[in-house]
């Protein structure tokens, strides 16, 4: 379908929804007991497709708003002029933040929809340079306690065989460095010497606290050390990067091409993460992993892995995506085709069309606040 036979985006609508946590949940810098799902749908060509972001109720009123104005009557499968478009709706109410969790929503939700008319999956759209996409294991909050954190850490690495897990450090903002290296000695006990371990202090250190407890974790193997400091401090990451053994990363809050070009030239990493319910969405993720392969640097995705595989399984500079604990939880309580990380990787399943998801109403309408 293409010229005067290619369909328009009829209408922009959204739905807020919000899921309380299995128990209290807790990083280094911030607590919550529920998770807050934005689902965009955008129709045209007699077809819907469905796009979401973990963010503030507050999208709602930007995606049926600016957002809806403009893409309407736009192209279907024109999906860089309708990330230009909502880019360029939203100069004066400020790209960062949830307007860039809005413009993600809807810019997804433009993917599903071309793939769901075309009868293709969008790693089919995009180009896959891979079948499967490796995961790693995302939870390992400060509030559970050493039954909670084994139960997840053995499903990961027994049940799942996830070769790779990641838990939260930094707690209180840095003010339990014993607690944090008490729960490092205990992860790595359970998981045993072949899973790789990841931490994340979610900035909660100072950059010469940040390199102590890097040496101080270095006999349990960490591999991974990720917002060691502040994800804005870009002095302070290379800082510390340049003093410790774990590869460096951050990258999570980027909302758009500049903050990661910033990044990565400041050389503040090691290996640069990106989120497609923050950055923009798919056509700005992939964007974003040129940028980063263009210095040599590989790409992890950011947290909501089943919005993630496609994308994830087109960038030939992946090292692996996020199997975060809520989104998990969530995806698969919503979505009809949430995929499997047995082995420990997911799959896109080439059968489906779009993103392969497909909302379970009846499961959703509980949480629906919006």
């Amino acid at each position: 379908m293409t010229g005067r036979d290619s369909p328009v985006v009829d209408s922009v609508s959204a739905a807020v929804y919000k899921v309380p946590t299995d128990q209290p949940e807790a990083d280094g810098t911030l607590a919550w007991s529920s998770t807050t799902l934005v689902i965009a749908s955008v129709s045209g060509g007699g077809r819907t497709g469905l796009g979401y972001t973990y963010g503030s109720a507050a999208c709602k009123p930007v995606i049926e708003g600016e957002l809806a104005s403009a893409v309407a009557g736009l192209d279907v499968f024109d999906t860089g002029a309708a990330l230009e478009a909502m880019v360029r709706a939203v100069r004066n109410a400020g790209r960062p933040g949830l307007v860039s969790y809005a413009i993600s929503a809807v810019e997804t939700a433009l993917w599903d929809l071309n793939g769901t008319l075309l009868g293709v999956p969008v790693v089919s759209l995009l180009g896959a340079v891979r079948d499967t996409v490796p995961v790693y294991g995302s939870g390992g909050f400060t509030t559970y306690d050493e039954p909670a954190a084994r139960t997840q850490l053995e499903r990961w690495t027994g049940d799942l065989a996830i070769p790779r897990v990641k838990i939260k450090i930094g707690e209180s903002w840095g003010a339990e460095e014993g607690r944090d290296l008490a729960r490092i000695v205990y992860a790595r006990k359970v998981i045993g010497p072949e899973t790789e371990l990841y931490v994340d202090a979610n900035g909660g250190y100072g950059r010469k606290q940040a390199v102590r407890m890097a040496h101080a974790m270095a006999a349990y193997d960490v591999t991974w050390f990720e917002e060691p400091v502040s994800s804005d401090d870009l002095d302070g990451l290379r800082e510390v990067r340049d003093q410790v053994d774990p590869d460096v990363t951050a990258g999570e809050y980027g909302y758009d091409l500049p903050y990661f070009a910033r990044m990565v030239d400041a050389r503040a990493v090691d290996c640069l993460q990106v989120d497609v319910t923050r950055c923009g969405g798919i056509t700005e993720w992939l964007r974003a992993a040129a940028v980063a392969a263009g210095r040599g640097l590989q790409v992890s995705g950011h947290c909501a892995p089943n919005l993630h595989a496609h994308v994830a399984a087109a960038a030939p500079n992946l090292r692996h995506l996020e199997y975060f604990h809520d989104h998990v939880r969530v995806e698969s309580m919503f979505f009809d085709g949430a995929l499997d990380p047995a082995g420990g990787a997911l799959r896109p399943d080439k059968s489906r069309p779009g993103l392969g998801l497909a909302l379970k109403e009846a499961n959703a309408a509980a949480y629906r606040t919006a």
